[in-house]
């Protein structure tokens, strides 16, 4: 279906619906990169990019062809630059609701890391706050926190909470296999129905769960118990490895595909 013409183009609804597509993507990109030296870059790609179309459609060829040479140079270089940037982008879209609802993946590896660093900082005696970001978004408190954007392993959040880091106070927030930041302040229960004996790691973990739908793991030093909140409430206290590994894959691929 021909919708107009530019000059000799002919430009169709397949056309228009392409456009829209690769204005979306490239949207959603910046958006990720927005705010760094890759998305600087980014920038000057697609100024080259529609450079380069305007040329054509005019028939300028040599003015055409040295666009498209230092567009060639700009892909390579924005590739060899920015790795870490692009890693996490793919890890990004890898761990997407759509995807994992096709291939049901990605999640396990993750798993596997806060478990065992869960079950190494309660042998030591060390406290921990894990939060793992389900649908609501916790832009606010990763923002009070310090920025990481880290792979999540477990010797990093091990490190993390290790009673000598500076950051060991607070929480870190989990988002799609990333540690997106540490050290994070979350609200506080105002229930009165809190034991008296849970410290101030358990009623933030309370707090936060009460307003989102993410899902706190909390190491206590004192008497070294691991403990789950979710949906405002305590779901597990003093839970052990194997229970917490079951429960983390069942609620997480459950979520991913519902």
């Amino acid at each position: 279906m021909e919708l107009f013409k530019i000059g000799f183009l002919t430009f169709t609804l397949v056309d228009l619906i392409d456009l829209i597509i690769v204005s979306w993507i490239f949207y959603k990109v910046y958006h990720y990169f927005r705010g760094t030296r890759a998305g600087q870059m980014l920038v000057g790609l697609i100024i080259l990019l529609i450079s380069s179309f305007i040329f054509n459609a005019f028939g300028l060829s040599a003015t055409s062809w040295l666009v498209n040479q230092f567009q060639t140079v700009w892909v390579v270089a924005f590739v060899i630059l920015f790795q870490p940037e692009i890693r996490r982008l793919l890890i990004y879209v890898g761990q997407h609701r759509f995807f994992r609802r096709i291939f049901r993946v990605g999640t396990s590896k993750t798993i596997e890391a806060i478990v065992d660093a869960t079950n190494q900082l309660k042998d030591r005696g060390w406290g921990a706050l894990i939060v793992i970001q389900r649908e609501t978004g916790l832009r606010n408190y990763k923002e009070a926190g310090m920025p990481l954007k880290a792979e999540v392993t477990g010797p990093l959040l091990i490190s993390i909470f290790n009673p000598t880091s500076p950051l060991h106070d607070g929480a870190v927030i989990i988002q799609n296999d990333i540690i997106e930041a540490a050290a994070c302040i979350l609200p506080l229960t105002e229930s009165t129905m809190v034991d008296p004996a849970m410290g101030t790691r358990h009623r933030a973990a309370l707090g936060l769960s009460e307003e989102t739908d993410a899902i706190i793991i909390v190491v206590s030093e004192e008497n070294r118990r691991v403990s789950i909140a979710e949906e405002g409430r305590f779901v597990h206290i003093d839970i052990d490895e194997m229970d917490l590994r079951r429960y983390l894959n069942e609620r997480l691929f459950i979520y991913s595909s519902d």
